[in-house]
Order: structure tokens, then sequence, then C-alpha cells
């Protein structure tokens, strides 16, 4: 329930502050007194958007703050999942800066407007005029019947399943399009697979192929330039061995003399082994140097079949053509099993129609189960408001499709009159009456579920004298359940409160102020007076006062 509300520089109102009670609390005031602004402050708190007009003075920031006791309201879960600090008493606050910006706060930690209103609409319902119009509305009426059917678990689970099985169904249409198109791709991709396959690529075979083509292509050049180099390095007379054989003498007589004589020495000796070894291998080379058209052949004709699926694929390696290979594998697998894959998912869409099907049995049952004796109580309360004669009717009609609410398609139907049909809820009642059944149903809720604090802005709107009285004694019943707050014109719901504010508008040199202030006995009986009378109270009205505050 809302604590305490505290409203600074925000339109007329210059700094407000205000402790509000459980059950059942008035506020009253004259038209233009201010009271659409103490609603647009709370709804500043609720996450709506913020005007930067709505500023009183432009010099300062306008700050809003409310306080609530939010203990038995389950909201450990949702705290949690906003990363936010849990507090029995959660304190949310709304900035609204001179640069036009706006910030929210709960328990001090900044929030976006999103989990502000989330928030929000756990802790307080505004009633305004507008919504009593929402009686018409197809997704109000689902959610007071499932309300009172103590539905919420059971219609999140069904929502679960929907959104899964419309996933599954898309899945199904996009695999069935992407079936049609690989089927008639089906005989190019397989045709390019065994192309690919046949060529029996393997990572570095174009470089290996590259190398060897090389070779084979120039053999007499090879052989040309490796019998010199072997002559150059083994020919007795000017072979560089033989050279460096002399020079291995020369420095061996005088390597004793010195270290460094020695490691000359040691040097060449080195050299004449590793070239030693580079001449043998320059003569194994020469052995195996032949020709062979034939290898050259086969050697050319792999590299140009390599050359040419590079062209058609724009690849411009082995590795890439193997990736493409992959690819053309997969699609041609997806072609092949295309009807398997289908089934298994037409499967799955059957399981997820029996899992929710069995959800909105549930639904429709607890749905029709309550509908009866929720006619019968709207009805008897419409009676104690003066529509004796109303009967409403709901029609739950089982579809075979799945819609957003279950299976079931849900008519409000209103006969206001005796002897009248029954027409559509929107279509069959007045302003009025459309307030006193929006009234009823609210007070049924409000009796059978733990709903947040309610705030009625002028449900009495086309009522007046003994009607206004029982609207009074339903409002005070509801406040025995939930904290309701009424802003109301007649003395006879004023006069029911258990506690009674008064807004009102006191000029102060230029300037326009609105206030607030919470009435005692003595002002409450002047307020009333005033309210049954007008300014010139007289002591009848007084009386009559009285007589409303003490029934």
């Amino acid at each position: 329930m809302l604590t305490a509300l505290s409203i600074k520089n925000y339109a007329l109102i210059e700094d407000i502050n205000i402790n509000l009670q459980p059950g059942f609390t008035t506020i009253t005031g004259e038209t233009g007194a201010g009271k659409s602004i103490m609603l647009g402050a709370l709804g500043l708190l609720l996450g709506n958007r913020a005007d930067y007009g709505a500023i009183r003075n432009a010099d300062k920031k306008c700050v809003i703050e409310g306080s609530f006791n939010i203990s038995n309201y389950k909201l450990k879960d949702f705290f949690s999942a906003e990363d936010l600090d849990y507090e029995s008493t959660t304190i949310i606050r709304r900035e609204i800066l001179a640069s036009g910006k706006s910030r929210a706060f709960v328990n001090d930690t900044p929030v976006n407007l999103s989990s502000l209103n989330a928030l929000g609409a756990y802790l307080i319902d505004i009633h305004s005029q507008h919504e009593t119009l929402s009686l018409g509305n197809i997704d109000y009426q689902f959610q007071v019947i499932d309300t009172i059917a103590k539905n919420e678990g059971v219609t999140i689970e069904y929502k679960q399943h929907l959104k899964e099985y419309r996933k599954l169904q898309k899945r199904a249409v996009d695999l069935k399009e992407e079936q049609a198109q690989a089927a008639k791709e089906y005989d190019y991709n397989l045709f390019l697979l065994n192309e690919l396959q046949e060529a029996k690529l393997k990572p570095g075979m174009q470089e290996e192929l590259e190398e060897r083509y090389e070779e084979l292509n120039n053999v007499e050049e090879l052989t040309e330039q490796l019998s010199a180099a072997l002559i150059n390095v083994t020919q007795e007379e000017i072979g560089s061995l033989e050279t460096l054989k002399e020079v291995r003498t020369n420095l061996a007589k005088i390597s004793t003399f010195s270290a460094n004589y020695g490691s000359m020495h040691e040097r060449v000796q080195s050299v004449i082994i590793e070239l030693d070894d580079i001449a043998e291998e320059i003569a194994g080379a020469l052995e195996k140097v032949e020709a062979n058209p034939e290898e050259l052949e086969a050697t050319n004709t792999k590299l140009q079949l390599i050359y040419n699926l590079q062209k058609k694929h724009a690849a411009g390696s082995i590795e890439e053509l193997q990736e493409i290979q992959e690819e053309l594998q997969k699609k041609v697998l997806a072609s092949e099993n295309a009807e398997s894959d289908l089934s298994d998912l037409n499967k799955a869409i059957a399981d997820k129609e029996t899992e929710l099907k069995k959800v909105a049995d549930k639904l429709h049952a607890n749905r029709k189960k309550i509908i009866p004796p929720f006619i019968l109580k709207a009805e008897e309360t419409l009676a104690a408001l003066g529509m004796p004669n109303a009967r409403l009717k709901i029609n739950l009609e089982k579809q075979k499709i799945f819609l957003p609410n279950g299976q079931d398609q849900l008519y409000w139907y209103l006969a206001a009159n005796k002897g009248g049909e029954f027409k559509e809820m929107k279509k069959a009642a007045s302003g009025g009456e459309l307030s006193r059944i929006m009234l009823a149903v609210k007070s049924i809720l409000a009796a059978q579920s733990n709903l947040p604090t309610i705030i009625f802005d002028e449900i009495d709107t086309g009522v007046s004298g003994d009607i206004a009285q029982k609207m009074g004694e339903i409002l005070q019943r509801m406040g025995n359940n939930m904290q309701v707050i009424a802003i109301t014109h007649l003395p006879q719901i004023a006069g029911k409160g258990n506690s009674h504010f008064k807004i009102f508008k006191e000029d102060t040199a230029d300037v326009t102020t609105t206030k607030i202030k919470q009435l005692q006995i003595p002002d409450r009986v002047e307020e009333l007076a005033m309210m049954l009378g007008g300014n010139n109270i007289s002591e009848s009205a007084r009386a009559h006062a009285k007589e409303l505050l003490s029934e």
C-alpha cells in the first residue's frame, strides 16, 4: 500500500507531503483544485513519460517520492529479476531536472521507465473515467475472469507453450521453403559435390603438384645445372673440395702455433664435411632426374583441374574448396533427409499441440466453473447499486484454434432493464451504468485476490442520492481487503472514508498554489455540508453531514 507521498515543484504544487492509511480514503475538492495534478504526479511515479512543462519553477528540479509497504505483495522475485534491492518498505523517487531530463530510483537504485512501469503495475491501479470503457475490451474481460479463476500460473504456462508452438510452426514453414529451394538445386549441388569429391583434394596438394610440375617440365635444365655443380665441387684439378683440402693441409701445419690457427683449421674441416654432403645430395638428385612425359601430363592435368575448380567456385586455395565441399555436402544431405526432418518437426508440433490443448482445457474448465457465481455476485452488487433488473450473461465458447488467451472466445452481454434484450456490454450500458458495473467487478476482484492499491477517479460519475450511498458502502467494504482511494464529488461517498483529504487552491501574491490537507471530524463536517448545500452552509446541511459520517 501507499504509505506516504511527497510532491515538490510540480505544476501548481510547490511542496506537499501526506501520509496515507490502510482502508478507504476519500479525496475531495472543487473542480480545478488540482486533483488531476495529483494523479499526474502519481502517474510519473509509476513510470509515465515526463513533461518538462509540468515543472513549476524551471530553476529547480521536480521531485515526486512515494513510500510503499510491499510486504504482502510477494515481489522478491521481481526485485531479483530487475537486480534491485528488496525492502519491505520500498521508496520510489522520480526526478525531472531543469534541463528536461528525467531520472527514476527504486530504493536509491537508478531504474529505467520500463522497469518502473512494470513495478508500478504491482503497486497501484489508477482507475480513471476512461478506464471504465475497458469493460467492453475482450482482454480486460479475460483478465477479470482469469483473476477470479486464479488462472495466473496456468495462463503463463499456456502463453509459454503457445510461444514455442508458434516457433515450431514457423520453423516448419521455413523448412518447407528451404526444402523446395533445395529440391530445385539438388541435382546441381550433387554434380558440384561429386566433382569436388572426385578431385580428392588434400591440404598442401596444390603446392606439391606445382613443385613436381616444375621439376618434370625442366629436366634438361636440371640435368645441366646439377652436372655442372657436381663438377665444380668434386673435379680433382678445379673442384672446391680439392681446393679446400689443400687449405686444410696448409692450416694443419700451423694449427699448433696458436688457438686462432687451430680454430681456422677446424672450421675448414667442417666446411669440407658439409660440402662433401652437398656433393652427395647433388649426385643423388642428378640420378633421379629423368624425363617422364606421362607423369608430366598427369601432373599438369591434375593442376588444371584444381585451377578450374578454383575459378568456378571463386576460391583461392585447396582449403577454401574443401570448405565449399563441406557446405555442398550439408545441402545435399538436407535434401536427402528432408522428409525425415519434416516428419520429426511435425511430430514435435503435434506433441506441443497436445500440451497446449491440455493447458487450454484447464483454463476453460476454471473459467467455466467461476462464471456462474461471478454473474450471481455481480448482479447482487448491481441490485444494491440501483440496477435491480440488470442481468449479466457471459458466453464462453471453445474454439478449435489456439488463441492468445487459450481456446476460448469470451463474450460479455448486459440487459440493463427488465424485459430488455442482451446486448454487448459497451453498447448496452450508459456511462453511469458502466461506472456501477465496473465498481461491482472491482469489488468482487478485491474480495478474491490480492490487488494493489486502487485509486478511483470519479467512479461516481452519473450517480447520486441513494445509489451514491450504496457505492460508498461498497468502496468502504473493499477497503477492508485493500487500500482504496476515491476522488469524489459526492458527499455520500466522501463520508464513508476512513480518512479524508481535501485538495484546494491558495493564492499568495501573484502565485496560485495547490495544497492538500487531511480533514479531522469538524473540518469533515464542514466539507460535507458544503458539498451538500454549497458555500452558504445551513444547519440542516451540517446535520446531514454528521449523519453521513456516523453511518
